[in-house]
């Protein structure tokens, strides 16, 4: 079952999916990989979706990544006594630490660190930016707001402090019990919700070390400051439009968005655009005009990856919105202009080192050289393919890796299709043989083609990308 588009489909798993023949319709409707969001569901529930995913992955002769997308430090607001209540516009409302429930004056918001940190004048957006509430008085424990947006706020909904760096981790008690026993599930990705700071990623990698790759959502305004910096740090990065959407102003995101995608692809780390990509499926068959133009904006853009969330976690149409998804993404990549667009939005930077210089060379030989039908990179650690991914070629990508969990992390990257070859990194003797046998396997090259051939010598060894080969197979 080749993948025949150059950009991957992320999908979430909740109960809209959470069987076997439901798993097997996505894969076949066009998923490349699954995101377990620890947010929702028990252990179990995700312990069981594990085992589905890679039963079936092995039935169908695919490599699927599969991430653990970890909750972080979500801020909400206590209960109340009636579950919910009416803020009107003028009134005065009361945060606290009190346990007490709440009610139309007030309400408990157990965390300490947002008194420490608000000052009078500040704004926080309650329940997705639909409540907005003013900071006109305040101690350690409290604070005395102005409702300056009322409207409806229900139990435990959340509270976005918009410009306002919390001194606290991105990574709660809850998630570390969480990654441990993601870990020993064995996911490919963890994702890293709320990093404000180059911190987070640094004590997201001590706790996690080479066991998966981090993702690092973008979801806060201090991040976008140090934007680089977290991107050099993480394996790869999510554009989490949804609190981005909510803590910056809304006719930004498209513009973060742009800056996030070229970014990534400056330092060679996939990038995923996630949130409402085709949000009215969560409850219709069929997505907005909008939403298709959306999704196929990001294709345009040149991420490696897009994403479905309560679409396929907890929406009624889970397969036929993955289906919908990969259309508009085939129809995307059949435009003649596609891969110029791409292409023509990226400049890569100075090649720092011979990995940056072998991969952007391949990329333009794929352009001249007569009949070239794939790039095969031998990888062991998976960097050999962002690298060449980085430059969005014109043809596949043929990841060649001993490791089945590199195969299953390169699921997210930008054209690779990935192949585990434990046997191919024992000899350098059939360096050629092995990569024309492969491109012909995948039904990629035939007599008369040439083939690109990218790799690190002594084979096996990572971090390095020193050889490049051109094959014209007879």
């Amino acid at each position: 079952m080749p993948r025949k588009t150059y950009t991957h489909i992320l999908a979430t798993l909740g109960p809209s999916s959470d069987s076997e023949e439901k798993i097997s319709a996505l894969i076949d409707a066009g998923a490349d990989a699954f995101r377990f969001n620890f947010s929702h569901g028990t252990h179990e529930d995700h312990k069981k979706r594990f085992a589905i995913v890679r039963k079936l992955a092995k039935q169908k002769s695919v490599n699927l990544a599969i991430l653990a997308d970890l909750q972080g430090p979500k801020l909400r607001v206590a209960e109340f006594k009636k579950d919910k209540v009416l803020l009107k516009e003028g009134q005065k409302f009361v945060l606290d630490m009190k346990k007490e429930l709440g009610d139309e004056t007030r309400v408990c918001l157990p965390h300490k660190e947002i008194f420490a940190a608000i000052k009078v004048g500040d704004e926080l957006l309650l329940n997705d930016g639909n409540i907005v509430l003013e900071i006109v008085e305040k101690t350690n424990q409290s604070a005395v707001t102005k409702v300056k947006v009322g409207g409806e706020l229900s139990s435990h909904k959340g509270v976005n402090l918009p410009n306002i760096k919390l001194p606290i981790s991105a990574i709660t008690k809850k998630d570390r019990d969480d990654l441990k026993f993601a870990l020993e599930l064995g996911v490919d990705w963890v994702c890293l919700s709320f990093v404000q700071s180059v911190d987070d990623v640094i004590e997201a990698r001590k706790l996690i070390g080479d066991k998966a790759m981090i993702i690092s959502k973008l979801e806060k305004p201090s991040a976008i400051e140090q934007l680089e910096e977290i991107i050099k740090l993480s394996d790869g990065i999510m554009v989490a439009r949804g609190d981005l959407g909510v803590e910056c102003p809304l006719q930004t995101v498209p513009i973060l968005q742009k800056k996030i995608v070229h970014a990534c692809r400056q330092y060679a780390r996939p990038v995923i655009v996630a949130t409402q990509m085709l949000e009215s499926m969560i409850e219709k068959p069929t997505p907005t005009r909008a939403e298709v133009s959306d999704v196929a904006t990001a294709v345009y853009d040149g991420c490696d990856t897009v994403m479905l969330s309560a679409e396929t976690a907890a929406g009624k149409y889970p397969v036929q919105a993955v289906k919908m998804m990969s259309k508009i993404i085939t129809q995307v990549e059949a435009d003649p202009h596609f891969l110029k667009s791409v292409q023509r939005a990226f400049v890569s930077s100075k090649c720092i080192d011979e990995s940056d210089s072998i991969a952007y060379a391949a990329s333009e030989i794929a352009k001249v050289l007569n009949k070239v039908s794939a790039i095969v990179t031998y990888t062991s650690s998976g960097k050999t393919t962002f690298l060449i991914a980085r430059e969005r070629p014109r043809i596949p990508i043929v990841a060649l890796t001993p490791e089945d969990k590199v195969a299953q992390q390169l699921a997210l990257v930008w054209g690779a299709r990935p192949v585990v070859k434990k046997r191919y990194f024992s000899s350098f003797e059939k360096f050629e043989d092995n990569a024309v046998k492969s491109v012909k396997e995948k039904g990629l090259a035939k007599a008369g083609d040439h083939i690109i051939i990218t790799g690190g010598f002594p084979l096996g060894v990572r971090g390095r990308t020193n050889i490049l080969h051109t094959v014209h197979i007879k």
